[in-house]
């Protein structure tokens, strides 16, 4: 008897285990398809060695859950699908929260990357998008659904997206900052009591 009741308990053990691992995995998939996923740009990229060339191909991804999160990565392999799955990694690691307020940005913001500089502005309801390339990628996959934006200098892919990357960052940043100095402007401020009545309290 004693013997099956210890068979039973580590049976049950075993299971609850497993149930566990289950729950685990369903969490890391769904974890998964919270983010949607575009590749922007495939290039092969060579670099001189000695005894030859190197190719090697490197992939610039853009993840979000087109609620306010998003994340660019870039990465190289010498299989595309490894640069792919690389710059994936990245792009979740670099996931920043950008405020939106009616479907688009509180404030005008612009920003600059090497030779790319990208002024993104608030629009009115109904207004769409009007962007092009990389940025309207980031856009739709942070979930902003009314935006102006113009791009300058160079006419780089990489450049114009690392660029609004950046503006979107700083767009996070601001907002944090006056969030945190509303919050102290509402806290009642705290008497200071002067030297006078310091001493008659202490009497």
């Amino acid at each position: 008897m004693d013997n099956d009741n210890k068979d039973n308990k580590i049976f049950k053990r075993f299971i609850m285990s497993n149930e566990n691992r289950k729950i685990g995995l369903k969490s890391e998939e769904e974890k998964e398809k919270e983010f949607q996923e575009e590749v922007v740009e495939i290039r092969r990229v060579s670099r001189t060695i000695a005894g030859g060339r190197r190719i090697r191909f490197r992939a610039v991804v853009v993840i979000g859950d087109k609620k306010g999160r998003v994340g660019v990565g870039v990465d190289k392999a010498n299989e595309v699908l490894d640069a792919v799955n690389k710059a994936k990694k990245k792009a979740r690691k670099s996931l920043i929260n950008v405020p939106i307020i009616n479907e688009t940005i509180p404030f005008p913001i612009e920003s600059k990357f090497r030779g790319a500089r990208v002024k993104l502005l608030p629009a009115s309801m109904g207004t769409g998008v009007i962007a092009g390339g990389s940025v309207r990628v980031i856009m739709d996959l942070a979930g902003i659904k009314n935006l102006l934006s113009k791009t300058m200098g160079s006419p780089n892919k990489l450049n114009n997206l690392l660029a609004c990357y950046g503006a979107l960052n700083e767009l996070s940043l601001l907002s944090q900052m006056k969030e945190i100095a509303a919050n102290k402007e509402s806290k009642p401020k705290k008497k200071r009591l002067s030297k006078k009545t310091k001493k008659v309290k202490n009497k």
